[in-house]
């Protein structure tokens, strides 16, 4: 009888570890969903997030990021809008933190990109005012999509003494953090970007100067500021001569067209 009791408490501990065991992996796991879903929904909180269709579309919300031609409203979620041609307001940044109403063409051809036809900015007192209205075709020069993403090369294992491990290259995606440093030449100011390798374990590995980035990588890098490190898609060009190479840690120079967390 003893036996009997001794064999049962230890069954009802051994349920009740297994039940908070449970408990905690539901916890854990609900907490990582409401975590990621935070970080995804950070852009949309207070807006109201509207499906894209194809053909025309038509949006309102307050503009979070604009660079170039191209800017993006929080409500349509996962779309960049691009204004092709001169417009009331000039340079697209200046459309940032105001309240527009978009209308715009969306093509399955270009599936983040939503080519706008009109937009409206609203004023004191409720009214909308027409700001630009398109003229001309879109011209999506400095676009990357997906498809054309996965032509590029992913560089890993660098090291600034084994030149072989990028010459040779035309494409390719770099890990690592986007370093501005302003310098003066002349009487003028100019941005000098340069990228820090990182390796798997995100150590320093060496440094790629940036000689060019597009409008929309900017644009990228914008819309992804709560983030510090991404992957850069770049033109490889000439290698950095040994003697600076060996003392600077500066591998290559490259083109960056894009920039993105994956």
């Amino acid at each position: 009888m003893t036996f009997i009791l001794i064999e049962g408490k230890k069954k009802l501990r051994l349920i009740c570890r297994v039940a908070g065991l449970s408990l905690l992996i539901i916890l854990f796991v609900t907490a990582g969903n409401i975590s990621c879903k935070k970080e995804t929904d950070e852009e949309t909180v207070g807006e109201e997030v509207t499906v894209v269709k194809e053909g025309m579309n038509e949006f309102e919300g307050v503009v979070k990021v604009g660079v170039g031609k191209y800017f993006f409203i929080p409500g349509a979620k996962g779309i960049d809008m691009i204004l092709q041609g001169e417009s009331e307001v000039g340079d697209v940044s200046t459309l940032v933190d105001k309240e527009v109403r978009v209308r715009g063409e969306f093509s399955p051809e270009s599936p983040s990109i939503l080519v706008v036809d009109t937009i409206d900015v609203k004023e004191e007192g409720a009214d909308w005012r027409n700001i630009f209205t398109r003229t001309e075709e879109a011209v999506l020069d400095d676009y990357v999509d997906s498809k054309v993403r996965e032509e590029f090369e992913v560089l890993k294992d660098l090291d600034y003494k084994e030149k072989e491990g990028w010459e040779g290259k035309g494409k390719v995606k770099i890990y690592g953090k986007l370093e501005k440093t302003t310098i003066t030449e002349g009487e003028e100011e100019k941005d000098v970007y340069n990228i820090i390798v990182l390796d798997e374990k995100e150590n320093e590995v060496g440094k790629v100067i940036v000689d060019s980035i597009t409008d929309y990588a900017q644009y990228y890098l914008k819309k992804l500021r709560l983030f510090d490190k991404f992957w850069f898609y770049a033109d490889l060009k000439e290698t950095v001569e040994w003697k600076t190479r060996r003392r600077t840690r500066e591998l290559f120079h490259a083109d960056v067209v894009f920039a993105g967390l994956f």
